[in-house]
């Protein structure tokens, strides 16, 4: 009988410390501080999205400007050490703290914004077509702009004030307010996107479906053999710490035993922080929560628990009041009905009188006639028969809530753009806040008055939780088929170079860079500030359209999706996520759309879209919102936090036909809770733009397609790396194009694959790689070669995962 063979010893190799002499010559060329790994604060300066991974790094220092970040990188070359950025995003490659030296941008944090320049009136030569002042140049203006141009945030005024300060919380709202971070419950940093759908999602258990295996969490896999020392003498351990590579599928041992997943015991509750939520829909959706008498009721062995206590890790949020209106029924107010099953209640509001649905257009854009009146409102399906209540966002809430709210007023843009200035260390959600406090004049589309702070900019980015670097590798999002990706409205990026030179790379300065960094920008310098476009966004109609996963009826539904949304117009976006789990909500498909515009201009494409009747629809929220609280929408859909172990795999396609839809609805119905998959309409205005280093193949791509998976720490399943490798390889490949947007790059990517990113103009590009970064000094990126130009071995830019 043949034996299996045994699994190769882990080898553990010591990390050895910056000497003291090395440490304070770092430590004395920054105004930023410096820390060791001993050092309290180490641990959340060098923590990343992805729990699994282990920072191995010398130190980690957080400069003040570009100065700091150039006498780090003139230290590392002196002295043969990598640099890796921190920028604040998701990390879950782990390339941010891969290096000797953790550069952690978080203190960068100045930002502003300003409108464009008046071009001046010159003698017969033509106006300039750069309408925006050089970063680092005080601003040219006018006096009627001088109003506008805004002051950058205190916290780049005070930069003594932070430099013993912690970094803010992976998991928490980077702008949380007092009611969140004094409490002693932690509220869902995301939950503005949607009261109604964090409602749902903490709601109670959906009935067993007959025939439908219920999904089955990850499980565990314990290891059988220990890490084993190099040969030799034993190494003194004092001030060194271990390096343990990562398991592979050789080093992995199986058994036959498993054990379901805990979550934590960590309360979560529902956010609402009425200073930066502009739902209009808020008064209708909020009205899910359960009422504390019905809490108290409850036994032990039925208490409704957190739908995603697995995949969040908390409990079940005491119930809220809506952010608008009077409170309904159960929170002391009246007026409203309640629809109970089982002991939980939602409230809902009374149908206004003759039970009108403004705004509806008779006939919908994509030639589906009008829909039929359910007992849930016009064009809704009634109930659901085991006694859910009318479905949630129906016509007679909507209309309840706009009653409620009063008339929305809009304000037409002024200004066609704006140009919003911004540090390194500023993360997309903090971004998206400041442009949101800070708006612009509009002028009333009713008086026809102009009235400043009334219209919001918002920079075309992905939607939330990302960190500043994704300026320079695509960002793809919710207004990226009206305006392009990121790094289609950079302008002007000051960085520092890989001999320490300080540089502010555009099109006029240098254009050879300028074409590389925006889509491969980290592997040819540090950015260290940002000058991009910002666009008016005064409202979108935007929402969710939640449904039960089924593997008999999803591919229908995917179907319809992407037939409703064929020859869509720019200002629409629209995807559809698979999501296994949790547990007690069994898996949903999820639709969410955002038309970039106000409600009577989106609704026919939510007629359209929602005139599916396979299945019942278990929640349509779709309203009007701000652009702010719709940047949380995919964040609330994935519950997902920092400290968890993720994976992540993308492509681009080119199309979607019914065989691809087939087989993927077959492989996710096998996937283990918490896998995530997702389509999202692409197209538009991307594919308008050539001038950066992605070529045309790549985006006039129909479709961007990603899975990622979650789970907890102390899981060992590798079905939650293996089913989004196999699903991409084999059902995706067949319609791919290239590789996918360098924004979803993942951990462990073939080089093959990164380099497919760029397709035609990938020796271009590898080119100036070597031209500017001749030593590969910033290796701890994307970067899939070395210094010699020979494919990087496994972890050569990422840190173990023990």
């Amino acid at each position: 009988m043949n034996k299996s063979p045994r699994p190769s010893p882990l080898t553990l190799k010591l990390v050895q410390p910056l000497s003291d002499d090395l440490f304070r010559e770092l430590a004395a060329s920054v105004k930023g501080p410096a820390l060791r790994p001993n050092d309290p604060e180490y641990a959340e300066r060098s923590r990343t999205f992805n729990g699994k991974l282990k920072s191995l790094s010398r130190a980690v220092v957080s400069p003040l400007d570009a100065q700091d970040v150039s006498a780090i990188v003139k230290f590392c070359v002196r002295h043969g050490f990598s640099p890796s950025v921190r920028a604040g995003g998701y990390g879950i490659a782990g390339w941010s703290v891969a290096g000797d030296i953790i550069i952690d941008m978080s203190m960068m944090t100045h930002i502003g914004i300003e409108t464009p320049l008046t071009p001046a009136a010159g003698d017969g030569e033509e106006p300039s077509i750069v309408d925006w002042t050089p970063i680092g140049s005080p601003p040219q203006r006018t006096d009627r702009q001088q109003d506008l141009v805004l002051p950058v945030a205190e916290a780049a005024r005070e930069p003594t004030q932070q430099r013993g300060g912690k970094r803010r919380r992976e998991d928490r709202s980077p702008s949380a307010g007092p009611e969140e971070s004094g409490s002693s419950v932690n509220r869902g940093p995301y939950d503005n996107a949607s009261h109604g759908l964090a409602a749902f999602l903490r709601g109670p258990p959906l009935p067993h479906e007959p025939g439908e295996s219920p999904r089955e969490p990850p499980t565990n896999r314990p290891r059988h053999h220990s890490p084993e020392t190099e040969p030799g003498p034993a190494p003194s351990l004092a001030g060194s710490r271990l390096e343990m590579p990562p398991l592979n599928e050789s080093t992995r041992q199986l058994s036959g035993g498993s054990t379901s997943s805990e979550g934590s015991s960590i309360p979560s509750a529902l956010g609402f922080n009425s200073r930066h939520s502009q739902s209009s829909s808020a008064s209708a959706t909020t009205t899910t929560a359960a009422s504390p008498s019905d809490e108290q009721g409850k036994s032990a062995s039925t208490e409704a628990r957190e739908p995603f206590s697995y995949v969040s890790g908390g409990a079940t949020p005491p119930p809220h009041p809506p952010m608008y209106g009077p409170p309904p029924s159960g929170h002391g107010g009246a007026g409203g009905v309640s629809a109970s099953f089982s002991s939980f209640q939602w409230p809902i509001p009374p149908p206004p009188p003759g039970g009108a649905f403004p705004g509806v257009a008779a006939i919908s854009p994509f030639g589906f006639p009008p829909l039929g009146l359910g007992a849930g409102g016009p064009g809704l399906p009634p109930p659901l028969a085991f006694g859910l209540p009318p479905i949630l966002g129906a016509s007679a809430m909507r209309d309840s809530a706009a009653a409620q709210l009063g008339p929305t007023q809009h304000f037409k843009p002024v200004h066609p753009h704006a140009y919003v200035t911004f540090g390194a260390g500023m993360r997309q959600k903090e971004i998206d806040l400041y442009s949101s406090e800070h708006q612009l004049e509009g002028t009333n589309t009713v008086t026809g008055r102009k009235q400043d702070s009334t219209v919001p900019y918002h920079i075309p980015m992905s939607a939330h939780p990302v960190g500043s670097s994704i300026m320079l590798l695509a960002g793809f999002g919710f207004v990226s088929r009206m305006y392009g990706l990121s790094i289609d409205n950079v302008v002007e990026v000051e960085m520092v170079l890989a001999d320490g030179r300080i540089v502010i790379v555009n099109a006029a300065e240098d254009p050879e860079l300028w074409w590389a960094i925006r889509g491969a920008g980290p592997a040819f310098g540090i950015a260290t500030r940002y000058k991009a476009r910002a666009f008016p966004i005064p409202v979108v109609f935007a929402g969710n359209l939640v449904y039960r996963f089924h593997r008999a009826t999803a591919p229908s539904l995917i179907k319809h999706f992407r037939d409703c949304i064929k020859g869509a117009p720019r200002e629409l976006y629209a995807n559809v996520l698979l999501t296994a789990g949790p547990a007690d909500k069994d898996s949903l498909v999820v639709i969410q759309m955002c038309y970039n515009g106000p409600k009577e201009d989106g609704m026919p494409y939510l007629q359209a879209i929602s005139s599916w009747d396979g299945e019942r629809c278990l929640l349509n929220e779709v309203n009007e919102k701000s652009f702010l609280n719709q940047q949380d929408s995919v964040a609330q859909i994935l519950r997902g936090k920092a400290g968890r172990q993720w994976f992540l795999r993308s492509s681009l396609i080119t199309t979607l036909p019914d065989e691809v839809i087939n087989r993927t609805v077959m492989e996710f119905a096998d996937t283990p809770i918490g896998c995530t998959w997702i389509f999202e309409l692409a197209g538009g205005a991307i594919g308008d733009f050539e001038d950066t280093c992605l070529p045309k193949e790549q985006r006039e791509a129909t479709w961007t397609v990603a899975a990622l998976h979650q789970w907890d720490m102390g899981i060992d399943d590798p079905r939650c790396i293996t089913t989004a490798e196999q699903w991409m390889d084999g059902t995706i490949k067949q319609v791919a194009v290239g590789g996918p947007y360098p924004t979803f790059l993942g951990r462990h990517e073939p080089p093959a694959r990164t380099m497919a990113c760029y397709g035609k103009n990938w020796d271009r590009l590898a080119a100036l790689k070597r031209k500017y970064d001749p030593h590969g000094l910033f290796k701890n990126n994307f970067w899939p070669l070395d210094a010699r130009g020979n494919p990087i071995e496994s972890l050569a830019n990422e840190p173990p995962s023990p």
